[in-house]
């Protein structure tokens, strides 16, 4: 087996990790950290639109959202087939894996936590938090773990997609009444400092500088929030719309904004301990889901056991 510094050579090199591939044992641990809370991060992002699919103003949108929502599911679902796969050294399963999430073993995204209390806010999801997730999945494109690379590729074209039907929602409220336009910007005021928060600290943590070494992310929190200011401040301006922060202005030398921190510590503690003002009840959600499909996963490993061998 290849030494540490053997495999920062290969990966720097751009070379690229198969499943099959020897790796560290650090490499491997910060793949499943980052792969097991990507896939938690879109199973609990259906949640706050699921909340919206029965109250959708029509059935087209209705429709299009409920797809969204089973798409979202559907991304968790193949992330933590990677992260079990990984975890098999670790005698780790999918149910472990979820089950990290039901007992507060394992964090997902910030702006998951949060209220969504009109129809805006379904959209500004779309626009906005999804928007956020394709700066950083385009990314992870360029991860050295090339089983992560190919997966993401689906999944980027779809958030795509997801964040269309959004910009669709943003760009007919906000050609509407003036009460749909009040109710946007309101959405627009609420979801713009946790997309601050969405990218992390300035100052990257020990686990996500070492991923950068691994070449597991290719860019930093700042550079992808920085990204994402570019893209989103002229949108939103174009509309006619405001954004929430006075501190907001374009370096011209640079080409970087300023902005106002989001609340570090009320975020960071939200995300830690599930203290957000949504945190507690759609984690009960996924854990009647959880409870309701306990038959169905038995059936599958009963089915799996009882399953003839390849060379019989």
């Amino acid at each position: 087996m290849q030494s540490d510094e053997d495999f920062l050579a290969y990966v720097h090199s751009l070379g690229k990790v198969e499943a099959v591939d020897g790796m560290p044992d650090e490499y491997r641990d910060l793949l499943i950290k980052q792969i097991h809370m990507h896939a938690v991060s879109e199973i609990m992002g259906a949640y706050p639109e699921r909340e919206w699919v029965s109250r959708a103003p029509t059935i087209q949108r209705r429709l299009a959202l409920n797809a969204k929502v089973q798409d979202e599911i559907g991304h968790g679902l193949m992330l933590l087939r990677l992260a079990e796969d990984l975890s098999r050294p670790y005698r780790r399963g999918r149910e472990a894996l979820l089950d990290d999430l039901l007992d507060g073993r394992v964090k997902f995204h910030n702006v998951f936590h949060l209220e969504a209390p009109t129809w805006a806010d379904a959209g500004v999801i779309g626009f906005l938090v999804d928007g956020g997730a394709i700066i950083t999945q385009a990314m992870l494109l360029n991860s050295s773990y090339a089983p992560y690379a190919r997966m993401l590729k689906r999944i980027v074209a779809e958030e795509s997609f997801h964040m269309q039907h959004g910009e669709s929602v943003v760009l007919a409220l906000a050609s509407g009444t003036d009460a749909q336009r009040e109710m946007l910007q309101a959405a627009i005021d609420r979801w713009w400092p946790a997309m601050m928060f969405f990218f992390g600290p300035r100052e990257m943590g020990a686990a996500s500088r070492r991923m950068l070494d691994f070449r597991i992310r290719t860019m930093t929190n700042e550079e992808l929030r920085q990204k994402f200011i570019n893209r989103y401040v002229p949108r939103i301006q174009a509309l006619g719309l405001s954004i929430p922060d006075s501190a907001l202005r374009k370096d011209a030398a640079s080409g970087n904004w300023s902005y106002t921190d989001p609340d570090w510590d009320w975020f960071s503690h939200v995300v830690h301990h599930n203290a957000g003002p949504m945190s507690q009840a759609r984690l009960e959600l996924r854990r009647q889901a959880h409870r309701d499909e306990a038959w169905f996963r038995q059936a599958e490993q009963l089915a799996a056991t009882f399953a003839p061998s390849r060379g019989a």
